[in-house]
């Protein structure tokens, strides 16, 4: 079997509220306005020891909007005194850094974040290409600083519940997982969904949700066979993947931001089967049948937006002195990363950030 992914402490069964504080309060800075910004600035503010410090934005009323919609006590904003982002790190007042910009200005925020000194949180994919992100995870490293992928999919109960079923022998030899996310995306070549300068595509957007399930079931893959159909910009509008196990194992992975798909995932063993709930990523229940007859449901709640079980694991990593989730560890992060990378070049995807080289010291 291969190694579990670690449930974390708030969502072991039995655990108290992912509000319930876990030690000192943290002081969170934001960069981003944007939509996912603003959800999971929500689900921060419910935390007990978490105070919303600085929020920034290239313009300034997107900033202080945000601010005094959510209760930031400080906005920066690009002006005179320079890119609000590099204001909000000068802070000395933010400990730890939310970033929720697009992908392709991932690599260059978070690197700027973790030089200030900032421990950071940033959203996945944690940047374009395993190249950046073993950059990003090398700086942390040598900084003693917490970084951390924001894939709240991996700190959900639902989702750790639907692991154990798994992995408990109830579903028989695990053999094949389908895992589908799609829904259709207006085009809109500036967006970040559709920009390639922004990392648009299926992939590095949808593709990590399905992606999960595969690793929460059965790991990284022996191999990856991808395919994929491009648009006029060469963004990947969808894919498809298949990955393959040295067991003997199969899960098959879809991606779409032209499709509306079920949006579940099937476990399927010699002895039953487990789906998810729609959507795959944050389902409210599970449904569990055995080959031999007999199928019940499970029900979960949620708590605001349900980014705060996230949120709770980087805030007690962050208070206990820990530089990596062991839920959500860097080395996970790079062969993401590099899987994607090979996925791409299967399916003919590239971005300018591919060709940006490193300066050498």
């Amino acid at each position: 079997m291969p190694p579990r992914i670690i449930t974390p402490p708030c969502a072991e069964p039995g655990a108290p509220s992912p509000l319930q504080a876990t030690g000192r309060p943290l002081r969170w800075g934001v960069v981003s306005t944007g939509r996912i910004a603003g959800k999971v600035s929500g689900d921060l503010a419910l935390l007990e020891d978490a105070v919303l410090q600085a929020v920034s934005s290239r313009v300034e009323a997107n900033a202080r909007a945000f601010a005094d919609r959510l209760g930031f006590a400080t906005s920066y904003f690009d002006g005179a005194a320079g890119k609000g982002y590099d204001q909000l790190f000068a802070d000395p007042d933010v400990d730890v850094v939310y970033v929720a910009t697009p992908h392709g200005q991932h690599y260059e925020i978070a690197k700027l974040a973790l030089e200030a000194g900032k421990h950071v949180l940033c959203e996945k994919s944690l940047t374009i290409n395993a190249r950046e992100a073993l950059e990003l995870a090398e700086l942390a490293r040598a900084r003693n600083l917490f970084l951390m992928e924001a894939v709240w999919t991996r700190f959900l109960p639902v989702i750790h519940r639907a692991w154990d079923i798994a992995h408990s022998g109830e579903l028989g030899d695990l053999e094949w997982l389908q895992a589908d996310l799609g829904f259709p995306a207006p085009y809109d070549a500036a967006s970040r969904l559709w920009n390639p300068a922004a990392g648009g595509g299926a992939l590095l957007d949808v593709t990590v949700y399905p992606l999960t399930w595969a690793l929460g079931i059965f790991g990284f893959p022996r191999t990856v066979l991808a395919s994929g159909h491009l648009n006029d910009d060469g963004v990947d509008a969808q894919n498809a993947l298949t990955l393959t196990y040295g067991s003997g194992a199969q899960a098959q992975l879809t991606s779409s931001l032209v499709a509306s798909s079920p949006r579940t995932a099937t476990v399927c063993g010699s002895a039953g089967w487990l789906r998810s709930g729609a959507p795959l990523h944050h389902p409210t229940e599970l449904t569990i049948h055995r080959h031999t007859g007999g199928q019940r449901t499970e029900q979960f709640g949620r708590i605001g937006q349900n980014y705060v079980y996230e949120l709770r694991e980087v805030t007690r990593c962050i208070q206990e002195g820990l530089t990596e989730s062991p839920t959500m560890p860097l080395e996970d992060t790079l062969n993401t990363m590099r899987l994607f990378d090979g996925v791409r070049a299967q399916i003919g995807v590239s971005y300018a950030n591919d060709k940006a080289v490193p300066v050498l010291d």
